[in-house]
């Protein structure tokens, strides 16, 4: 009987220490997310399955073209992802489908077609100190920082940046955040 008793007591514990690790590294490490919708068509795609870094930016600040994941304060549970554009300090402009900061173009190659939609950024907006301008790569099928309702994020909103595709297995390897 106490061998018995020893042995459940050893599983109890080995149990204990599992859902503490798995929660530990769920809350501080990295996270799975599934990618919903196209707003980052083509770099990341309806269904895709991500592993997210939740901790690289306890140490490091996170950068433009970062793919970061963040909530979605109306839908609990619901998390957006998209590519960091304007940083902190930073002045964002859209004119004419285009991206300008601090009155430069930006000339990146993200967008599948030219934006037809500058929302909020169609008059220049200042980033604060902590304050990030987001914007899906499927510029025009994309709630991202030029709506109300996404508007521009906070360093403590950001959740973790994308790292690893983990499904398709023929699309499996580390994102490139460039």
């Amino acid at each position: 009987m106490k061998g018995i008793i020893k042995e459940l007591l050893g599983w109890l514990v080995f149990i204990f220490i599992v859902i503490a690790a798995s929660w530990f590294v769920v809350t501080f490490i990295g996270q799975r997310t599934q990618v919903s919708g196209s707003s980052m068509e083509t770099t990341l795609s309806h269904g895709d399955q991500l592993i997210v870094d939740k901790i690289s930016y306890r140490f490091s600040n996170p950068k433009r073209y970062d793919i970061v994941v963040f909530p979605y304060h109306y839908e609990k549970n619901t998390f957006y992802i998209k590519r960091i554009i304007g940083m902190p300090g930073e002045t964002v402009q859209i004119v004419d489908g285009e991206v300008y900061i601090d009155g430069k173009l930006l000339g990146e190659h993200y967008g599948n077609e030219p934006m037809e939609n500058a929302g909020l950024a169609a008059d220049p907006i200042t980033l604060g100190d902590d304050e990030y301008f987001v914007l899906g790569d499927n510029r025009n099928n994309s709630q991202d920082s030029r709506v109300s309702n996404v508007g521009v994020l906070h360093r403590d909103e950001l959740l973790g940046r994308a790292w690893i595709r983990i499904w398709p297995f023929s699309e499996f390897g580390v994102i490139k955040h460039e």
